[in-house]
């Protein structure tokens, strides 16, 4: 009997320490975000919207479902942005959930003007937020940009997630920056971060992640174009895939001067800085392979032939990198890093260097050398397509 009963008490106890639904929380009580997008009111206030899933979207039958269904657009405002997502849940009825959240967009009238450290705060402090979230700066203000129909993914919140990993690896035409990464820029030596810019083209005004925006001490300061942008991907490693286009021998300068172009397949470049009696110069090495993609005016018959189309190749890309590094010494920002790579290697010089380190980079000296190789031209022949070989 006393066994009995020491096995009943054994297993009531064992009853009260397992998992129950006490602290549950049902699907309906939350609204998942997918984006957000921060703006300014006039009266200084934090204009919040916030992009949710729709997952209650019918699909018909062998019909796919409307794409803009599938998110909702929540608006509330603050004087503190935890203020203005504290009004969701009287708005929309559910509280937020930041988890699967895709983007975060920040209008471009805020970052000119605010500090974006104190923008972002409450992403880097809440726990539900992940840092692999992809910040962007949105041409004027963010919020219309939530407000389009994604092209091919269910909400728009996903497709500028892809449209920035994407332009990033395949074009080098924008850079992908999770939050965490940011978070290290802006603490940086440097003081001196990138954003991927989205805005919208002017032919068809449709929305498009292309060029940076430049942010020192926490403020937008200026934009990288997208040629620009494409030489930042490669001073600073970044480059991956992409397309080099350069102009065809004694072409003269018109609008629509012929250009072939190489596929890259592989690039490396390191950068070195050296520090001299407080100047600095930085040797830039570049190593590109790839395939022609495109002949208009070149005929390959022989090495020569090779030698001087790689060495176009080669005069486009230093063209193209001295014009990038002259915006960034213009401006006296260091968007390349330099200065984090002096305090690396030497704390101690880069507290001589610290105080006057905008005018020392807008003197510094870049020493560029490029080395192109072509692989393959694409089908065997070098010679442009239809013609016989000379």
């Amino acid at each position: 009997m006393v066994k009995r009963l020491t096995t009943i008490l054994i297993s009531l106890l064992v009853l009260t320490l397992t998992s129950g639904c006490w602290d549950n929380k049902e699907l309906d009580e939350y609204g998942y975000v997918q984006a957000v997008a921060i703006d300014q009111s006039e009266d200084n206030r934090i204009v919040i919207t916030t992009h949710f899933y729709n997952p209650s979207t019918k699909i018909e039958m062998g019909q796919a479902g409307d794409p803009a269904s599938k998110g909702i657009n929540i608006v509330t405002s603050g004087e503190t942005f935890f203020e203005a997502i504290r009004e969701i849940p009287a708005k929309f009825g559910r509280k937020a959930k930041w988890d699967h959240m895709r983007v975060i967009l920040i209008g471009e009238q805020l970052a000119r003007t605010s500090n974006i450290r104190e923008v972002l705060d409450f992403f880097s402090r809440d726990q539900e937020p992940r840092g692999t979230v992809l910040p962007l700066i949105a041409e004027q203000s963010a919020a219309p940009f939530l407000d389009i129909n994604p092209f091919i993914e269910q909400t728009i919140g996903q497709q500028y997630k892809r449209m920035e990993t994407s332009g990033a690896l395949y074009a080098a035409k924008t850079s992908k920056i999770p939050l965490y990464e940011l978070a290290i820029q802006m603490c940086s030596p440097s003081n001196t971060s990138i954003i991927p810019y989205l805005h919208k083209t002017s032919l068809d005004h449709k929305p498009l992640i292309s060029g940076l925006a430049v942010i020192h001490d926490g403020k937008m300061i200026d934009i990288l174009k997208e040629k620009d942008t494409e030489a930042f991907m490669m001073l600073t490693d970044r480059y991956i895939y992409g397309v080099l286009e350069f102009p065809c021998p004694d072409e003269t300068e018109v609008p629509l001067r012929k250009k072939e172009t190489l596929e890259v397949l592989t690039f490396n470049s390191t950068l070195t800085p050296i520090v001299k009696n407080g100047s600095v110069s930085v040797g830039v090495n570049i190593a590109i392979e790839g395939m022609i993609g495109e002949l208009r005016c070149s005929h390959l018959k022989n090495n020569k032939d090779m030698k001087l189309f790689e060495q176009r190749i080669i005069t486009q890309v230093e063209q193209q990198v001295e014009h990038a590094t002259k915006f960034l010494k213009t401006k006296k920002i260091d968007a390349l890093g330099i200065g984090n790579q002096i305090y690396r290697k030497n704390p101690q010089l880069w507290k001589q260097l610290e105080p006057q380190w905008k005018d020392t980079f807008a003197q510094t000296q870049f020493d560029i050398n490029v080395d192109v190789k072509v692989l393959s031209t694409g089908m065997n022949s070098g010679t442009i397509f239809g013609t016989k070989e000379k």
